[in-house]
């Protein structure tokens, strides 16, 4: 029975309303203690996590409990600044009749690659950026021509897939890793569920999942359901923010007191995470594990690729998303330079403007709407572009839908480079073409900060747009 004012433990994601995650407290009654007590018992816990984390350590590097692949890869390091190719394979074959039944699968065996995310480890392993590639990426397959990104995986298996990744980002793999992703089930069990919190109802009748806005602790089967749905209105953009959502949760939960110090949870949690894991090379994980241990939840960041087009039309017929050319070829290098993502730094070739821009910020003239439920954001916004020297004729307007996460830049055709003008001025801004008259702006809950307009005198950088980061801190929900 739980006691009066006590709260159910568990991940919770999305409970600000905006995607985000959080652990909710275990609140239980406590006898008061001592203050040498109190230190006592903290010295206790720290030492028991450090012989956890060891243990754990020990675990990863059990050769009988992990996977082998062959991805190729010639360039493992064991110091220095890393990139891993994360690849999460939908291997239906091992799935009880039940599971396959609730997931509603049917009785096709067989694997597909379903999620593809890039993790860099800084050059002292104390830090990790976490970059998600849409499934639906338009980009050339070496060898096989266009096609979707995850199509690269069913022609040529994880080799062909770390040679398509490194080709697109200009990276070096230096670690692969392949996860069944239909595992997940397990792992999310073994921590007792996950709590999810959406700001949007969602109905996938596909799969049985239907979730109405707010609060819902899903079993393994239904949380994989929720990481996988496509069926909100941003498509497989919106599920990326879902998987980084919970895999922030997990990591929470995974380094939480209440797992390290419980054998039994720890143990299964270990053990079910590993049984899903393939990798390449084959060097047990031990070390990697053990230089991991520091990191915390606020040096794990998340970051998009920066996309030009979420609807492209493939020749086929094929709706796609292509990149940002430009800006993905910029973020990629500050990654291979180990630099953050979050701290833009100008170019070290900078050189005096040349003259005026070719389209100046007085010549546009744009529309505001706040695709948010956050109050004064579109009268800020409008001042601050006022004040770099756009036109915004107008008060600010609201959005039919407030579930915006990331501001958009829309325009109509042949306003691509007057959008651009503005995308430049708002770092992280989309920009994207639609059907309208004009320039439109769309205020998204990354509550954009418009830049501080440069004095004509001044020497510039070349133009460079920061990527949108969120540390794994950040996804936790705030109260």
């Amino acid at each position: 029975m739980r006691e009066p004012g006590e709260e159910d433990a568990g991940v919770l994601v999305g409970g600000d309303a905006y995607g985000g995650v959080k652990l909710a407290p275990v609140r239980t009654r406590r006898p008061l203690r001592s203050a040498k007590a109190r230190r006592r018992n903290v010295l206790i816990a720290g030492f028991l996590s450090t012989c956890v984390l060891v243990t754990t350590g020990v675990v990863w590097a059990t050769p009988r409990q992990i996977g082998t692949v062959d991805a190729g890869v010639t360039a493992s390091s064991s110091s220095g600044a890393e990139n891993i190719l994360l690849v999460g394979v939908d291997k239906r074959d091992d799935l009880t009749r039940q599971q396959q039944n609730r997931l509603k699968l049917g009785r096709e065996s067989g694997q597909r690659t379903d999620t593809m995310m890039v993790i860099h480890l800084s050059e002292d392993h104390r830090k990790v950026t976490v970059v998600s590639l849409p499934r639906d990426t338009w980009a050339t397959i070496p060898g096989k021509g266009d096609h979707k990104i995850n199509s690269a995986y069913q022609f040529g298996g994880p080799k062909l897939a770390r040679q398509t990744v490194e080709s697109v980002t200009g990276l070096q793999i230096n670690r692969y890793i392949e996860v069944n992703i239909l595992g997940f089930i397990d792992v999310v069990d073994s921590l007792g569920g996950v709590t999810v919190c959406t700001p949007v109802p969602i109905n996938d009748q596909r799969i049985a999942l239907n979730l109405p806005a707010g609060t819902h602790k899903l079993d393994g089967v239904q949380a994989l359901g929720y990481a996988r749905t496509r069926a909100t209105a941003r498509s497989d953009l919106d599920r990326i923010d879902r998987q980084q959502q919970v895999i922030s949760a997990l990591l929470n939960r995974a380094l939480s007191a209440g797992t390290l110090a419980n054998p039994g949870t720890l143990a299964s949690f270990v053990n079910s995470t590993l049984s899903t894991v393939k990798v390449d090379p084959d060097d047990g994980l031990i070390g990697l594990a053990t230089q991991l241990r520091d990191v915390s939840l606020e040096d794990v960041k998340f970051a998009e690729v920066p996309l030009a087009d979420v609807d492209y039309k493939t020749p086929t017929g094929e709706s796609a998303v292509l990149w940002d050319k430009g800006a993905a070829r910029d973020m990629f290098a500050r990654i291979d330079a180990d630099r953050d993502l979050a701290a833009p730094t100008p170019s070290a070739d900078a050189t005096p403007s040349a003259g005026p821009s070719p389209i100046p910020p007085e010549s546009v003239s744009l529309r505001i709407k706040n695709g948010t439920l956050i109050n004064g954001l579109g009268a800020r916004t409008k001042e601050a572009l006022v004040a770099y020297g756009f036109k915004v004729p107008g008060q600010p307007g609201n959005t039919r839908q407030h579930d915006y996460e990331k501001t958009v830049v829309r325009h109509g055709k042949g306003q691509e480079d007057a959008a651009r003008v503005v995308a430049d001025a708002i770092p992280g801004s989309e920009v994207r073409e639609v059907d309208i008259d004009g320039i439109e702006l769309i205020l998204g809950s990354d509550q954009p900060k418009v830049r501080q307009k440069r004095s004509k005198s001044m020497p510039t950088a070349k133009p460079s747009v920061t990527p949108s980061t969120k540390t794994a801190m950040q996804n936790i929900c705030k109260k």
